[in-house]
């Protein structure tokens, strides 16, 4: 899968979600093509970003999607975003999720309702990827670096704005301050009240 290459404005999709509800809404948003040879990943976006999904099926089952993920953070040199269905039944299950994706594998975690919530997701970042990505040629492309972090920051400021009472200026506030999720998690109480005043802090720490 890493030396898959991804045209922009195209998703290569695992063949597992033909006929599934995201790839319906996919289609004429996006350009998709089914790949049967994907192995842990479920949707590339561009060469070097993947999607993994967990359903609230995965998530009822067990640890099984635990697994997936450290095999594909052991394996890949790839960034992996991580989109999760968080529904009225998988909403308990969701904090320790996010806790061991983030934490623990240093991944992004992008939580939707449902498949249709997740397709307008993966439209957006493949929008947001930019038009550099139409270059093929990683050593000729002085933009392709740059490029990489700005789809990773842009679903790191998406994930921020997840958390209680951060909207956008917030979020960005607590990126400007603290650099990453990780800075965000280690930072204590006085130094989220330095950025976003008392009663936030509060809320942001806790969650």
């Amino acid at each position: 899968a890493g030396s898959i290459v991804v045209p922009y404005g195209h998703v290569i999709g695992n063949e597992k979600w033909r006929g599934s509800e995201v790839a319906q809404k996919l289609q004429g948003k996006v350009r998709l093509i089914f790949e049967d040879g994907l192995g842990l990943v479920d949707f590339h976006l561009s060469n070097r970003t993947c999607i993994l999904y967990i359903s609230e099926a995965d998530l009822v089952a067990g640890e099984e999607y635990k697994r997936r993920l450290v095999r594909f953070r052991n394996a890949s040199n790839l960034t992996g975003l991580v989109i999760v269905e968080k529904t009225q039944i998988s909403a308990q299950y969701f904090l320790a999720v996010q806790k061991f994706v983030v934490l623990e594998l240093g991944m992004v975690v992008l939580p939707v309702a449902n498949q249709g919530e997740a397709s307008q997701l993966i439209v957006q970042l493949v929008s947001s990827s930019g038009v550099c990505e139409q270059s093929r040629d990683h050593s000729t492309n002085p933009f392709l670096g740059k490029q990489r972090a700005q789809l990773a920051e842009a679903a790191v400021f998406q994930t921020v704005q997840h958390i209680p009472g951060v909207g956008k200026t917030k979020a960005l506030l607590l990126l400007q301050r603290f650099g990453s999720i990780h800075g965000l998690c280690n930072a204590s109480v006085r130094e989220l009240e330095q950025v976003v005043g008392q009663t936030a802090a509060q809320q942001i720490y806790t969650f």
